[in-house]
């Protein structure tokens, strides 16, 4: 690759890096992929070949916009996350616990988890209709955590070009419920084939609320971006919404007449799947420039046991 074309490589990947990872980039860069230390996963581990690829990025947009359909869910993160006050600190925050749980020292991992949940314990109240919460309640981490695998998977199944074979998928659903068990899942499902019947069962408890369509309209009509990085956005937003379920889409108002105005075209499936193609095409090539620590070599990132 010439100097020219490296540079904005380079350039792609750093801006893209402290968007994700903050101020503070370099130094968790290096506390999660060069500090010394077992690894509970292997570099080449279905969950390492997922959580690692830019199909995350789509995928991590699908799930917020599925999350939001379960009230309860939706009440606690509107009035305890800050993910408008703040969208990009939250952003920073589950990027760091997502990568350090996947890539990270096993010790600083569980150090990580243990703070999560001492946090999880001060999430508390009562949604617009009075129903109660908690972010400590095994029934809301499970929708969560379906809601989220599914969708990581889903991304890196579209837009991989090696996507898993059925084995690896369930060893990714696998090795995804270690977390979820540490968080408090009581029952995380270790198939895929239980991710998908766990996920249906939550239909019934869907609703479209008003912070349900608040998300849609921060995320896809307001999102916290400079002019100029929207359109960058809009393609893995597009590449998001052709991946939801199709009674996600209809709840949410996606790609019908009306209901987004401008959105509209960009969500209609004709087109939101190559524009979601596009999008994380420059993700992938700017992830992989050889100068990020997340490149280093696989020597200093030591394997240890399983997902057990």
């Amino acid at each position: 690759m010439n100097a020219p074309v490296s540079a904005v490589r380079r350039r792609l990947s750093r801006s893209l890096r402290d968007r994700v990872a903050g101020p503070d980039a370099e130094r968790r860069a290096h506390a999660i992929w060069l500090a010394p230390g077992e690894r509970r996963f292997a570099p080449d581990d279905p969950i390492c070949r997922v959580q690692g690829h830019a199909g995350m990025y789509a995928g991590g947009i699908r799930a917020l916009l599925l999350q939001s359909l379960h009230p309860l869910a939706m009440a606690g993160v509107g009035e305890h996350s800050g993910y408008r006050d703040d969208p990009w600190g939250r952003l920073q925050r589950t990027s760091e616990f997502i990568a350090m749980t996947t890539f990270g020292p096993v010790k600083a991992a569980e150090r990580l988890i243990d703070r999560i949940n001492r946090v999880h314990e001060t999430v508390t109240g009562t949604d617009r209709q009075g129903r109660a919460y908690s972010a400590t309640d095994p029934h809301l981490l499970a929708w969560v955590h379906v809601a989220e695998i599914d969708s990581f998977l889903t991304g890196h199944q579209r837009y991989s070009r090696t996507p898993l074979t059925p084995a690896e998928a369930d060893t990714y659903v696998d090795q995804a419920s270690y977390v979820a068990g540490r968080l408090g899942v009581l029952d995380p499902p270790r198939t895929v084939a239980e991710l998908g019947s766990q996920l249906a069962a939550y239909r019934p408890e869907l609703e479209t609320t008003p912070g349900a369509l608040d998300v849609v309209r921060f995320l896809l009509r307001e999102p916290p971006l400079p002019v100029v990085a929207r359109p960058g956005f809009w393609l893995l937003a597009a590449g998001a919404i052709d991946m939801l379920p199709d009674y996600a889409r209809k709840m949410l108002g996606l790609g019908l007449p009306g209901r987004l105005g401008a959105l509209d075209p960009v969500a209609l499936r004709a087109v939101a799947g190559p524009l979601g193609r596009v999008g994380t095409g420059a993700i992938a090539w700017a992830l992989g420039d050889p100068s990020e620590p997340r490149n280093a070599p696989v020597s200093v990132r030591r394997a240890g046991h399983g997902g057990d």
